[in-house]
């Protein structure tokens, strides 16, 4: 059997972690679901950049997001990272 994955199209941003502009507008983005975490381990949500890369709360688990990885925004409201190499093969960006 095979099946071909149903044609949706999703919000999505990618983080460019030495933008802080782009930083921000991926936390906006995500909102509650963002994490900060930092270098002794705690996570924390604050509004300056962090030392460490920042993680998100998905359907499942705690996920790290790494610089230039996407981050979807699925279609029950979920939210996902993505490698770049994987968003190129599964995706192409639509205009607004």
């Amino acid at each position: 059997m095979k099946a071909r994955k149903k044609p949706v199209v999703v919000d999505v941003m990618q983080l460019k972690m030495c933008s802080a502009r782009s930083y921000r507008k991926c936390k906006e983005f995500v909102g509650d679901a963002w994490i900060d975490y930092f270098v002794d381990g705690s996570c924390v949500n604050r509004d300056d950049m962090p030392s460490y890369y920042p993680a998100i709360k998905t359907l499942e688990g705690t996920m790290k997001i790494s610089d230039g990885d996407y981050i979807i925004k699925g279609v029950q409201g979920e939210f996902y990272p993505c490698k770049p190499d994987i968003f190129h093969e599964t995706y192409e960006l639509v205009e607004d």
